[in-house]
């Protein structure tokens, strides 16, 4: 755990200071998980420092079309303020000037897009989603929570029709692409053109699965996530080194995917 090395978190959520407890708790009740983090930006950098992570990417979700610009202007704040930041956007499949804020996003300095379809309620494969899509494709990567026991508008099934629809829509697919969903991401996601993140899902996954995922979806289509404040930095990095990769699978999961979807050199 103390060996230097290179890490970018590619998962994790920044709220306001004051409302950072709220957002943290609500999340926490709908998982029916503890939450390990305080979801604001000090307490996300002291968490990933114990593990020397170099980026973040931050972001959080518009459950309101009306939560779309403030919540990119906190992001963009946010990314601003602590040059460790790579901030993504939010957008909601009820705005009208999609265009637009997409444009706006960009201008922000801002690096992705952050949808949660639960949370946001909407399915992947929504008509209405269709015009984001288009929105930011060859534009922007759109990072998509991805699985639910409870519901299937994150299913991987779901994600498949939008990858055949949009072949250049540069997706990172999260939860190793569907969280408690993983036979199916299986079947619909592994090996297509989307990245996967590991955030949420090595502590559910056995250790062989979770190789034999990985290799097989490709090594270099998979990227390192905390899910903060959801877990800690040390406990998602254990996790990850527990896993029997090489040393250079592990730099390409833990920095070298993330450093060239970014564009971070």
């Amino acid at each position: 755990m103390t060996e230097h090395r290179k890490i970018i978190d590619v998962h994790a959520h920044v709220f306001p200071d004051k409302i950072a407890d709220k957002a943290v708790g609500s999340i926490g009740e709908y998982y029916g998980v503890p939450m390990h983090g305080k979801g604001t930006a000090s307490d996300l950098m002291e968490s990933g420092s114990r593990i020397n992570v170099s980026y973040y990417v931050v972001h959080s979700t518009a459950t309101k079309v009306e939560q779309v610009k403030t919540i990119n202007d906190f992001i963009a704040e946010q990314q601003r303020k602590n040059s460790c930041f790579i901030g993504f956007g939010t957008l909601h499949p009820d705005m009208e000037d999609v265009d637009e804020e997409v444009d706006r996003i960009i201008s922000l300095g801002l690096k992705g897009i952050k949808l949660h379809p639960d949370f946001q309620d909407f399915c992947i494969d929504d008509e209405r989603m269709m015009g984001i899509y288009e929105a930011v494709e060859k534009r922007l990567p759109v990072l998509l929570h991805m699985g639910d026991e409870n519901k299937t508008s994150s299913s991987p099934k779901r994600l498949e029709k939008v990858l055949d629809r949009f072949p250049k829509l540069v997706v990172v697919a999260a939860h190793l692409g569907g969280y408690r969903m993983w036979k199916e991401s299986m079947d619909c996601l592994v090996g297509r053109n989307v990245f996967f993140d590991t955030s949420s899902s090595l502590f559910w996954l056995d250790s062989s699965t979770a190789v034999s995922m990985i290799r097989k979806h490709g090594v270099n289509k998979v990227l390192f996530g905390s899910d903060y404040p959801m877990w800690s930095h040390e406990e998602e990095l254990e996790r990850f080194l527990n896993l029997a990769l090489t040393k250079e699978e592990r730099e390409f999961i833990l920095w070298r995917n993330a450093a060239r979807l970014l564009n971070l050199g």
